[in-house]
């Protein structure tokens, strides 16, 4: 079992950069794939960033969110710079054991509650 707890949400003007923390329990982290996902007002959840032993990023973030994760910390961040309106969502941490990076949530198993990220214009 994983419990994830995210933090680092906020109010942020555009242009403006957040640091996203997921903080992950359980003893098998270092082999979890960890990925995060957002759901926007009246939108469907979205995968954003993804890791295991490499990265991989949605099509409207790269170039600007950066996705990582220390073991010995037992954490994944999400580096979010240049941040837009459509940036306006709830950021959610998900977790599977192991496997590649995938983009659709029946994929993972374990999510955590989420944080709010909101971009002013």
């Amino acid at each position: 079992q994983v419990q994830l707890v995210e933090s680092g949400g906020g109010l942020v003007q555009a242009g403006g950069s957040l640091r996203l923390s997921c903080a992950a329990s359980g003893r098998t982290f270092s082999n979890s794939v960890m990925g995060w996902f957002r759901q926007g007002p009246g939108k469907e959840r979205e995968f954003v960033a993804g890791v295991n032993w490499s990265t991989y990023y949605a099509d409207f973030v790269k170039g600007r969110f950066t996705i990582s994760r220390d073991n010995a910390k037992n954490t994944v961040y999400l580096q979010m710079n240049s941040l837009k309106p459509e940036d306006t969502a709830v950021y959610y941490c998900a977790a599977r054991n192991g496997g590649r990076i995938y983009t659709t949530l029946s994929a993972y198993d374990y999510w955590g509650q989420g944080t709010q990220v909101t971009v002013s214009s």
